[in-house]
């Protein structure tokens, strides 16, 4: 099996594309560890960037690892094999560090499972000399990392940009790389486990930590870093040869659900110029490429790079579009490169429902721009929407099914005329309360009552003509939320899970711990939460005001806009005190938010 798995490695390594030369040597090995399988990993633009912020530091050589199959696990327990690099095919317990990127928490198991099939012991407590030194970063785990706390000897709290470096200086600089984790300070985004004690009272809730303090979130800024890019390009992943870029940071508007609104504050973006020399390099390896970023149509120049990249025959595609900032020129200039589908996000079916969230647009909105999209050339929509919100009625779900009905017959109104029918695509969600929002005091909503609304949904959109719904189960929100508002007793919980093969909620119940505990009571405003040991920036009474006005059913406007500084906090810290964002960044080039000049991207290769 060992050889049939090296020999896939083989032939996915020859499919793939470098747009950067591959480096060879380096003092501190490395094995960046995405815990998913390689078709997502690599569709991961996250991981790309890290890897190749890896592999610039001078004195580090860094590969690849990734989750096995079902088939390739099984096998590799059964006959003592251990889980090796993708590149090499060396043991990872041979590494100096396994760096791990957890950007979602239904992948915390999969840390654990890689760890265990690369022969290194689960908990940092049971780690010697001999050991690597297991290093947690991502989105989830600047969120709250106290469910995989045991398993780390060190979390990089924030984005890689600011602390890749830093780490790899102590790491390789030390005669041992245990003993570079003395000199990582939570002052800057470190977060050492073991240094910290975590306190409950009676009741189970969090008493306190104690321990050096809390770990400050750490923010890249455009004029100290490259543009984050693809590094690799293959085709087997969902993003099949498709050059990613991320043209852009952060978000203005605040919506009360979403925790990258908050917690990727201060907006932050590159220029037009420098995505489109960079995507001009490129194009000699691909005519397709992405444009990531959690606001696309926020950046001040997007109509720009869409035209720039159509005219170097690019494909354009991107991600999850803001209704509230979508132009026709815009969409048409999609449609010219070939696109024939868009995501777009109403998350909610009504209008009272949106101003529960602060998504300031209307279903009237909705449905006139969804006419303009069809009209323009577009011909599928993919539709992202929520239940189980804080306050939902059951009307607001039958809402759901009203306006996707609505769009509906948009596109069939315009596709009558074409003599081509395109097909709509809701996906639904559980919402699950993310740390770092305001959100976070509120209990998940009964699994049972979700799964009614689900069911309700299903057989609606089933009855309609080109709909393909996909709605996910009660039981996914489950597991997510339980991560997602966790402490550290949860690890036991995903150790028994690991070692025993049950799911989560078995193992919670083995681990003696209560599941409605995290997931079914809402917390209280002056409690401590587990994931205060986090300073991201954003003040709590600014979260509790934002959770006053959704109970309100009152909007606020987006960061800050006309009215000035909304005093969230986190522009207290930036390298620009007085940084503000009026209408599509006036101050273009004059910030470290904003990059003109060339962000030394590496060159494509020949």
């Amino acid at each position: 099996m060992e050889r049939r798995l090296r020999q896939r490695h083989r032939a996915l390594l020859r499919d793939e594309v470098r747009l950067a030369p591959e480096k060879r040597t380096g003092a501190l090995r490395v094995a960046l560890c995405y815990p998913n399988l390689y078709f997502v990993g690599m569709s991961n633009l996250g991981f790309q960037g890290v890897y190749q912020l890896l592999n610039a530091q001078e004195d580090v050589i860094c590969e690849r690892a990734f989750l096995p199959d079902d088939v390739d696990r099984e096998d590799l327990t059964l006959r003592g094999h251990r889980l090796t690099s993708f590149e090499s095919g060396t043991d990872l317990a041979r590494f100096h560090v396994l760096a791990f990127s957890v950007s979602f928490e239904n992948d915390y198991l999969h840390v654990l499972r890689m760890l265990r099939l690369a022969g290194v012991p689960l908990r940092a407590a049971e780690r010697g000399p001999g050991d690597p030194v297991v290093v947690l970063g991502g989105a989830a785990m600047f969120l709250n990392p106290e469910p995989l706390a045991p398993f780390a000897d060190l979390v990089a709290v924030g984005e890689g940009e600011a602390l890749v470096p830093r780490m790899m200086e102590a790491l390789a600089g030390a005669s041992d790389p245990r003993r570079g984790l003395e000199s990582l300070s939570e002052k800057d985004g470190f977060y050492v486990p073991s240094r910290y004690q975590a306190r409950y009272h009676a009741d189970g809730t969090v008493a306190g930590y104690d321990g050096p303090g809390r770990i400050v979130r750490q923010r890249g800024w455009p004029d100290r870093m490259a543009l984050p890019q693809s590094v690799i390009l293959t085709p087997h992943t969902e993003m099949s040869m498709k050059f990613m870029v991320e043209i852009s940071r952060g978000c203005p508007c605040m919506c009360r659900f979403c925790w990258a609104g908050y917690n990727y504050l201060p907006v932050r973006g590159f220029s037009r110029q420098v995505i489109v020399d960079r995507a001009r390099e490129v194009r000699a390896f691909t005519g397709r490429i992405g444009l990531v970023s959690t606001a696309v149509c926020d950046h001040p120049e997007i109509d720009g790079i869409v035209e720039d990249l159509a005219g170097l025959g690019y494909e354009v595609s991107v991600a999850s579009l803001r209704l509230d900032d979508l132009t026709p020129q815009f969409v048409f200039k999609l449609a010219d490169t070939g696109v024939q589908g868009l995501t777009l996000a109403p998350e909610c079916g009504s209008d009272r429902m949106r101003r529960i969230l602060n998504k300031q647009f209307t279903n009237a909105e909705i449905l006139d721009k969804a006419t303009w999209i069809f009209e323009n050339g577009i011909q599928n929509l993919k539709l992202y929407y929520m239940v189980g919100l804080p306050g939902e009625e059951h009307s607001d779900v039958e809402a759901i099914v009203t306006l996707t009905e609505q769009i509906r017959q948009r596109m069939l109104d315009v596709a009558r005329a074409r003599g081509r029918v395109g097909r709509i695509h809701p996906s639904v969600n559980p919402f699950v309360p993310k740390p770092g929002t305001p959100y976070q005091w509120l209990p998940m909503e009964d699994p049972k009552e979700t799964d009614r609304k689900l069911q309700f949904l299903r057989k609606a959109f089933g009855r309609m003509p080109n709909v393909d719904a996909i709605l996910k189960s009660a039981r996914t929100g489950f597991s997510q939320s339980l991560l997602a508002l966790g402490d550290r007793r949860v690890a036991d919980a995903l150790e028994i899970a690991c070692l025993q093969g049950t799911d989560l909620k078995r193992s919670m119940k083995a681990a003696g711990l209560d599941a409605g505990f995290y997931l079914f009571r809402g917390r209280g405003r002056d409690e401590v939460l587990p994931w205060d040991l986090i300073d991201n920036g954003v003040s709590k009474a600014y979260y509790l005001r934002e959770l006053d006005r959704s109970l309100a059913e009152r909007l606020s406007a987006h960061c800050p806009e006309i009215q000035g500084c909304i005093r969230c906090g986190v522009c207290i810290e930036s390298p620009n005190p007085l940084y503000r964002l009026p209408e599509k960044w006036k101050a273009l080039g004059t910030s470290p938010f904003y990059l003109r000049a060339e962000a030394g991207a590496p060159a494509a290769r020949s």
